[in-house]
């Protein structure tokens, strides 16, 4: 997974391989034909981590920069400067000296992100980042992943399943389908009604907002049927 590649964006309903495509993209799992590529530094945020001890939150985002710090050496100045950085950037710098174990679902998460940032990778990989996230956080991870690719030349990989974070964020997506079958390419010829519908098994309509000194606002929207209660 190289850089230059753009930012891309997997959907899939549940049990269809998405984590375990991130895993073999890391190298955690070995891919079952092909090779996969890899260049530069790659940090991971994953759906769900519970640590084995009680850690501070810098504690839990100087893990970040274990890569960069010597066998049976301390952090060094940068690196603590580095994990505040990070902290700052997802606005929870306050929450430094808490127990990650005791925050909420959506606290750990941004935690989870600012340590992978503090890692200063160039490829960031995200298993559902938002999931456990309020919309406000929301609608804070995905400025903030579009800045840092925008900005700082990330690439950014990630799985999600709400499609309007791939029209903010990326340039390519992967659906994977039923019966081992995908879809992929750019953004706007995959990521469309029709597709989304045979993904998910439930309309998926397309609506475009537009917003006062702004560029217009496109949603993919599911259309849920709610049967009536007897």
């Amino acid at each position: 997974m190289l850089p230059g590649w753009g930012n891309h964006c997997h959907f899939g309903a549940n049990g269809r391989g998405k984590t375990t495509l991130l895993h073999t993209l890391l190298g955690f799992l070995l891919p079952l034909a092909g090779t996969v590529q890899r260049e530069g530094g790659m940090g991971f945020v994953p759906q769900l981590f519970t640590p084995p001890f009680s850690y501070s939150v810098l504690d839990m985002v100087l893990m970040g920069r274990a890569g960069r710090i010597a066998l049976f050496s301390l952090p060094t100045a940068h690196d603590i400067a580095a994990a505040h950085r990070a902290l700052e950037m997802l606005g929870i710098a306050t929450l430094a000296d808490y127990n990650f174990s005791k925050l909420s679902g959506g606290q750990r998460q941004l935690v989870l992100i600012a340590r992978a940032l503090a890692s200063e990778c160039q490829t960031l990989i995200l298993d559902e980042p938002t999931a456990a996230l309020d919309l406000h956080n929301q609608a804070q991870v995905v400025q903030l992943l579009t800045q840092l690719a925008r900005e700082q030349g990330l690439c950014i990989v990630l799985t999600t399943h709400d499609p309007s974070h791939a029209l903010a964020i990326a340039q390519r997506a992967l659906l994977l389908m039923a019966d081992k079958q995908y879809l992929y390419g750019h953004r706007d010829t995959v990521v469309t009604e029709e597709n989304l519908t045979r993904l998910y098994g439930i309309p998926v309509r397309q609506v475009t907002l537009e917003m006062p000194l702004q560029q217009p606002y496109q949603a993919l929207i599911p259309l849920f049927t709610l049967t009536e209660p007897r």
